[in-house]
């Protein structure tokens, strides 16, 4: 019998609750398993090696007997770049050196992408090399080749199927109902005869994808519908299970949570703790916050200052396996979007017994640190504590205070903590002018406050400002987690850090010329290995232009990515050797962890216990917590999205000035005052003829117009799908 023909197979790249429930699987794949014969087969060829062996051979050493089944199996293995087949007929086995670990993070209709799980350049996968492969899978990427625009490969196999849910948006088109999803899978898909699931036309729901006949990634069938994708806050619903975010606690974890909000502080708890009831300390919170987990106390010595800073103390109620700590693991975080907080823990401690709410008695975790006159730390302690919150602070208050508006009420508020007060303003100068002469980047990160009305929608866009009180408790909640990080290193016991990397000096580079070519001073950044104080020294020189919102955002875009680690790599940001994450333990759960690990050294435990005890622990924390954090941050950000294609939808022919924020082949996005950042397309610009420079300009090559990253540029609003969160401008012509 004449072998059959090989070669690869061709794929293409191709809080409220859903109105419909859906089906606990994201969609239906063929198994990555391999078939009997596909063993067979592979263990025959490791027992010939050297040149290989005849197919025919091969079938009766494999001992398989049904051809078809054989050929079919080798045409698989084929097509997993796990074997090869010469002209001959003759097959090897493909050495796997070289092969790469990815997962596909991008997928359009001819092409997808991957992220090696070592390495921070994508691979580019051409579509007829996908091998079936689906966004969010975990595949093995082989035949890694460079190109110009950067590296290209091939999926050998799929090694793990994602569990991801997909969503979208449902549409009535010419070919009849699609579903546009959401993220990054980049083509629509047409859903299956009888599987709408009652969508209507701009419906957010969630989907099964689906291959057809020919393998190709083509259709869906809808599981649950979500409602109309024109309001944010479905969207931001859609955005929580497409991030696969835990939203509803276990019924276990609320009957832990409901025995433990009960507990009363003791007089046993008192007499084993340090007794600071008496103490002037006092919180600073936005005045919506209720998870309040911070607290704070200073007072001048002979040598200089002596700062408290109070924490929760969530590992005495929380404790290590129990449920609520399995599922604290679980979340990582406390998630915060526009129309709610998605909390670590359940409110009942998050907001009950942990918070540590003015005039009650609250168990904490303090930091005990002196300073001299200049603002240097010189010794630190921690012990587990009993306070008396004696004002519940609130950051607008305390800011009309420092500039002298304050009220007679809100002086006589914070009358019971005004030496205190003053005095942790006085430190906290002391630290900022510090950190700015060490090189504290003084990045912004253009966050946004959303106003809704009753009913959820965005009806404001206000950027986010740092007042004095919120710089103040910003200083102080630093100090301690440097002393946390101090207080781990000099007991040499394992710990759970705060690292930011230096970013990597070809990303430098590229972003010295680029703000070169804008024509910013920059040339400490030249060298492509410059300090946290040279990144600060080009910050401060665009300090309130019109750049400087456009500057923080690349610079921030060269960095490194801030995560957890079990060891200190220091924190190039805060230009800072040690540091870590000691005093937000309600809502981050690497806070939880340390806190567990000190609450052990401070009770006596030797290094070699804690050393058994939190090894592991303190590196599977770091991880899944770094994990936790960047699909809360992502949720996050694509809510935002949608927040601000609502609002900009009601505004619809304004009239604004903003700065272009970015320039593509086709187009520029140009970002207002408001954060709002929308696309023009160079089409939209009459009678003009644009080059583009490739980096940072397009210019009229018949008005010799130039339209230049950081310039401003009047613009009117024209559209805005809060379905997908894109804003379109277009440019106001005079």
């Amino acid at each position: 019998m004449k072998p059959k023909k090989f070669g690869n197979q061709k794929f293409k790249s191709s809080g409220r609750k859903p109105r419909t429930v859906s089906s606990s699987q994201p969609y239906e794949l063929p198994s990555a398993a391999k078939t009997i014969e596909e063993k067979l087969i592979v263990a025959a060829l490791k027992r010939c090696a050297g040149d290989g062996i005849p197919s025919k051979s091969l079938m009766r050493e494999a001992g398989i007997s049904d051809k078809a089944a054989f050929y079919d199996a080798l045409h698989t293995l084929e097509d997993a770049a796990e074997i090869k087949v010469d002209k001959d007929h003759w097959v090897q086995l493909v050495p796997r050196t070289g092969d790469i670990e990815a997962t596909l993070v991008s997928l359009s209709e001819k092409f997808g992408f991957a992220r090696p799980k070592s390495g921070t350049e994508d691979i580019f996968i051409p579509g007829s090399a996908l091998n079936g492969a689906f966004i969010g899978d975990e595949i093995l990427i082989t035949g890694l080749q460079k190109r110009d625009r950067g590296p290209s490969g091939r999926v050998k196999r799929v090694v793990k199927r994602s569990q991801s849910s997909v969503t979208g948006t449902f549409r009535l088109g010419p070919q009849g109902p699609a579903v546009a999803p959401d993220g990054p899978v980049r083509f629509d898909l047409l859903v299956l005869p009888g599987k709408t699931g009652g969508a209507k036309d701009g419906d957010k729901v969630l989907i099964t994808p689906k291959m057809d006949t020919r393998g190709d990634w083509s259709q869906c069938e809808v599981q649950a519908v979500f409602g109309s994708g024109s309001r944010a806050r479905v969207c931001a619903d859609a955005i929580i299970e497409r991030c696969g975010i835990p939203t509803v606690f276990p019924p276990e974890v609320m009957e832990q949570a409901e025995k433990i909000s009960q507990m009363a502080v003791t007089q046993a708890d008192i007499d084993a703790r340090l007794d600071l009831r008496d103490w002037p300390i006092f919180t600073i919170d936005s005045a919506d916050a209720k998870d309040l987990d911070d607290a704070v106390s200073a007072q001048k010595t002979p040598r200089g200052y002596q700062l408290g800073v109070h924490i929760a103390d969530v590992s005495h109620y929380v404790k290590a396996k129990t449920p609520i700590d399995q599922e604290a693991y679980k979340r990582g975080t406390s998630v915060y979007f526009a129309d709610r907080v998605i909390p670590m823990l359940p409110e009942a401690l998050s907001n009950g017994v942990c918070s540590l709410n003015a005039g009650t008695e609250k168990l904490t975790f303090s930091a005990l640190m002196e300073f001299d006159l200049e603002g240097e730390m010189t010794s630190y302690k921690f012990c587990k504590s009993v306070i008396n919150s004696k004002v519940r602070g609130v950051y607008k208050e305390v800011n009309t205070i420092f500039d002298g508006s304050a009220t007679p009420d809100i002086l006589e508020k914070y009358a019971p903590v005004k030496d205190s007060l003053a005095c942790t303003k006085e430190l906290a100068d002391l630290l900022r002018a510090r950190a700015k002469k060490r090189g504290e980047m003084d990045l912004s990160s253009d966050e946004t406050k959303f106003v809704l009305n009753e009913d959820g929608v965005c009806i404001d866009l206000m950027p986010r400002t740092q007042g004095e009180a919120e710089q103040l408790i910003e200083q102080l909640m630093i100090a301690a987690n440097i002393a946390a990080a101090r207080a781990s290193l000099d007991a040499g016991i394992p710990f759970l850090y705060r690292v930011h990397e230096r970013p990597q000096p070809d990303r430098v580079v590229e972003l010295y010329e680029l703000l070169d070519k804008l024509g910013i001073p920059c040339k400490e950044l030249k060298k492509g290995d410059p300090t946290t104080l040279d990144f600060a020294a080009v910050l401060d020189r665009v300090k309130d232009t019109p750049r400087a919102s456009l500057v923080n955002q690349r610079i921030l875009r060269t960095m490194e990515k801030a995560k957890y680690n079990h060891k200190e790599l220091g924190h190039f940001g805060l230009a800072l050797g040690e540091y870590s994450h000691f005093t937000s333990p309600i809502r981050r759960y690497p806070d939880t962890s340390i806190h567990r690990i000190l609450t052990d050294l401070v009770a006596g435990v030797d290094k070699a216990t804690l050393s058994k005890r939190y090894a592991v622990f303190a590196e599977e924390s770091a991880f899944e917590s770094s994990k936790n954090e960047v699909r809360a941050v992502t949720g996050e950000r694509d809510a935002e999205d949608c927040y601000m294609a609502e609002y900009m939808r009601a505004h619809l022919g304004e009239h604004h000035v903003g700065v272009i924020s970015g320039v593509t082949p086709k187009g520029i996005f140009v970002k207002l005052s408001n954060n709002a950042e929308g696309f023009i397309s160079l089409s939209d610009f009459e009678g003009a003829d644009f080059e583009f420079d490739g980096e940072i300009l397009h210019r009229d090559l018949r008005s010799g117009r130039v339209l230049m990253m950081g310039d401003q540029l009047p613009i009117i609003v024209a559209a805005a799908d809060v379905a997908t969160g894109r804003i379109d401008f277009m440019p106001e012509e005079t």
